[in-house]
């Protein structure tokens, strides 16, 4: 069997690693320096394959040897090693000859713990919240509802065991791959400071009358993967659909979990997955279904899933009885991160530039999309109802509750604002470098795929835009070279809010729907209103 090594990313092929020399000791643990970096702290190495990727294998006696060479060079650079799987490979030989795969982890200096975000989607009642809170809190639930509880944010929810708003849980591993949640009970900060990797899931609505919501943060909280959950009893049904042709709309890597297999046959479970895999391989989903069923079985798919965003592992498991749940955890353990260092250090290299989401009275939850960020440091937030940016200043940084000096592209967290007027934030807003200039528009012009319209599509039909973080009514002012757009239909179209400027950049993904009109597209042109311009300007010295 041949395995391919890629010259960049964060996996290692090594034959052997038995007595080297010092020398040959030294290049090695700077090639583990290099593979944990491209994995932004983590790599995987396989020992007993050829650098060509020809399964040889070793006896046991090399095994050990080569095991023990790679925990020195693990101290060497301050890592952890974790032994994933071994297993025989056929060789000409009366002696059996084996292949180990190993994740080594290390936390890179400049940051707290590696973080992946999770956009937990599915239909209502498929049992999401449920198993956020026995993943979280480490206790099965009693199949009423209890594991769910301590996620709820609203009476309402409590009462009805129905999300209606957006909350946020977070699973951490330590440098060995253990989960750091159950030890005792752990704040939140207690967490941040023992893991080395950590889960943040974002737990979406299932009821359709909250598909706004969901939708925002699909688009506003730029999550690495979603998993979409299905109930075993009810297959397929409400939302479910929705929710995975938004996650593929929007490009992120989705995996399923088919819950509640307690409450049914074999037989049930199985018609369940077989209809998620017809769906999966219809040409316009083009997936590659992974059913996982083994530990061997999660290590494989959280490689091949972030290398191929066409594989979708398939996990079938109970929040009551527990089966199977520690396939998913070794999953989320494995799981590297989908962008290498050398994109990492790109988006880093930008000019600071953040999404707000959320605020309360003195502090503002937000994603960092670019740059680097300080307390301290100086933004301009924007635009308001009138189009004007306002200075402010970062008095502090919070991410998953526990203190944070700096932040870098592509994490999330709440920042203290200090005196600024909290009456000015809303959602959709920008927090920005003043170095950058920011421009706003009322007009925009996408490209877009009408992909649902009871009639016809045309001039002067409102819809409800969503981009990033912005969500807005907007009215279609033209469309270029057509009177009218049908379902399945492309078009550039040009837009205009109704309600208040707004911050946009070319090539940014787009949804829009009204009632049951839905379509997707992307930013192509943006029209700055120079009035407003001048404005932002006079007030920032520009």
């Amino acid at each position: 069997c041949l395995l391919f090594q890629a010259e960049e990313g964060n996996i290692e092929y090594k034959l052997k690693l038995v007595d080297p020399t010092q020398y040959r000791f030294e290049h090695l643990a700077t090639q583990m320096k290099w593979r944990l970096q491209e994995g932004r702290g983590e790599a995987v190495y396989q020992i007993g394959v050829e650098d060509n990727g020809l399964l040889v294998g070793l006896t046991e006696e090399d095994m050990k040897a080569s095991l023990k060479t790679l925990r020195r060079m693990a101290e060497r650079v301050g890592a952890d090693i974790t032994v994933l799987r071994e297993r025989e490979v056929d060789y000409d030989s009366d002696e059996p000859h084996r292949i180990a795969e190993v994740l080594i982890r290390k936390v890179p200096d400049d940051q707290q713990f590696l973080d992946l975000r999770v956009a937990v989607l599915g239909n209502v009642d498929s049992g999401k919240s449920t198993l956020l809170g026995v993943l979280t809190q480490g206790e099965l639930d009693n199949g009423r509802g209890r594991a769910r509880l301590n996620l709820f944010r609203h009476l309402h929810e409590i009462q009805t065991g129905r999300t209606s708003s957006i909350s946020i849980e977070i699973l951490g591993f330590d440098s060995k791959g253990e989960v750091v949640n159950y030890s005792e009970s752990r704040t939140a900060e207690e967490i941040c400071e023992s893991a080395s990797k950590m889960i943040t899931f974002i737990d979406l609505a299932g009821h359709h009358k909250y598909l706004k919501t969901t939708i925002f943060g699909l688009t506003s909280y730029c999550p690495d993967f979603a998993m979409l959950v299905v109930s075993a009893n009810t297959g397929i049904a409400g939302t479910t659909r929705e929710h995975l042709g938004l996650a593929m709309a929007l490009k992120v890597p989705i995996f399923i979990v088919v819950s509640k297999v307690d409450l049914c046959a074999k037989g049930t479970v199985e018609r369940t997955v077989r209809q998620l895999e017809r769906i999966l391989k219809q040409p316009g989903c083009n997936k590659v279904p992974m059913l996982v069923s083994s530990t061997d079985d999660a290590v494989t798919a959280a490689q091949k899933f972030a290398q191929s965003p066409s594989i979708t592992p398939i996990f079938t498991l109970s929040s009551v009885s527990g089966e199977s749940l520690d396939l998913l955890k070794v999953f989320f353990n494995i799981l590297p991160p989908l962008s290498n260092s050398k994109e990492q250090e790109e988006l880093m290299q930008q000019l600071t530039e953040f999404q707000v989401q959320l605020y309360t009275s003195y502090k503002a939850l937000s994603s960092h999309l670019d740059g680097i960020c300080r307390e301290g440091e100086q933004l301009v937030v924007g635009p308001t109802d009138d189009g004007e940016f306002r200075e402010l200043t970062v008095c502090s940084i919070q991410r998953n509750r526990s203190g944070c000096r700096v932040l870098r592209a592509g994490q999330a967290a709440t920042l203290a604002l200090g005196d600024f007027d909290r009456s000015l934030l809303r959602k959709g807003m920008v927090m920005v470098s003043p170095e950058m200039n920011p421009t706003i528009c009322w007009r925009f012009e996408a490209e877009i795929v009408l992909l649902f319209h009871a009639k016809t599509f045309h001039k002067g039909f409102q819809v409800t835009v969503h981009v990033g973080n912005v969500r807005q009514t907007a009215t279609v002012e033209a469309l270029q070279g057509k009177d009218e757009l049908r379902t399945g239909e492309k078009a550039v179209v040009r837009f205009k809010f109704i309600k208040h400027p707004e911050y946009l950049k070319v090539g940014a993904k787009l949804l829009f729907r009204e009632g049951v009109t839905k379509g997707i597209g992307q930013v192509t042109k943006l029209q700055p209103s120079v009035f407003l311009l001048s404005v932002a300007s006079s007030v920032l010295g520009f």
